[in-house]
């Protein structure tokens, strides 16, 4: 298995304090039959800033460590970037990295909205050949509020990302229930597990697949492990046609 998104670095961002929290990220990742992790430390999310070269050297010391201790885990390069207006600039100055080198970019927005200008840096950034991917979408406040705003954007090229913990329900009725319905209306293409810690902020990704075969069967599980080694190539994913979610109507009981 797979994981594009994981906080596994140590010392650089709000996931692993040190090297020792990064061994035991990387024996529970193992235990849930995840082979392939993604180091995605935040950048520029006005806390931490850690830039492609940064990363891709952290990244070997780490890969040299878990040879070490005979896990049989890879760690490959990644960034979750937030978004910014001069994303285009920074990826052509060396300081925004893609998953792997591949085309595709992750990119946090923030928890509460959706910034103006989203949409046309999408645009830019597919014009320089690279496709966003944002990441935990069902979290974001007003995609919840206004899911017509990430059907627009899927439809005009962007991809998503939707977290293992969130299928679960760890953050919430109310953003599990969001979750599924992104997966019903083919605005997400990828689980991932967001993993800060052994703890509080966990992998999930056994559990989430489990729970995602019993309600919509196995050929959903394939289609998403699939996308995942799909973009680690750097090839083109497997999607279907975007839905809009219709919002539910809320009468009030007097």
């Amino acid at each position: 298995m797979i994981d594009l998104h994981c906080h596994i670095l140590p010392g650089v961002d709000d996931g692993a304090k040190d090297l020792s929290e990064s061994i035991k990220m990387a024996k529970k990742a193992v235990e849930q039959g995840i082979r392939t992790i993604v180091a995605t430390p935040h950048h520029l999310n006005n806390s931490y800033e850690n830039a492609r070269l940064q990363i891709i050297a952290r990244v070997e010391e780490l890969n040299q460590a878990l040879v070490q201790e005979n896990l049989e885990v890879k760690i490959l390069p990644g960034q979750e970037a937030r978004i910014y207006g001069e994303m285009v600039e920074g990826y052509e100055s060396g300081e925004i990295l893609p998953v792997n080198d591949t085309p595709y970019l992750l990119v946090e927005l923030p928890s509460s909205h959706v910034p103006r200008y989203t949409e046309k840096l999408f645009f830019d950034i597919q014009m320089k050949g690279l496709i966003p991917v944002i990441v935990h979408p069902e979290r974001n406040q007003e995609i919840i509020e206004r899911p017509e705003i990430l059907y627009q954007l899927v439809k005009k090229g962007a991809l998503s990302q939707v977290t293992a913990a969130s299928i679960c329900g760890d953050f919430g009725k109310k953003i599990k229930s969001f979750s599924l319905q992104l997966i019903e209306a083919n605005l997400t293409h990828f689980i991932a597990s967001d993993a800060h810690n052994t703890s509080s902020r966990t992998f999930k990704m056994r559990e989430a697949f489990d729970m995602i075969q019993k309600k919509y069967g196995n050929e959903l599980v394939y289609l998403f492990e699939e996308n995942a080694a799909l973009l680690l190539e750097g090839s083109h994913i497997y999607k279907e046609v975007p839905e809009r979610i219709k919002k539910k109507k809320f009468f009030k009981i007097f």
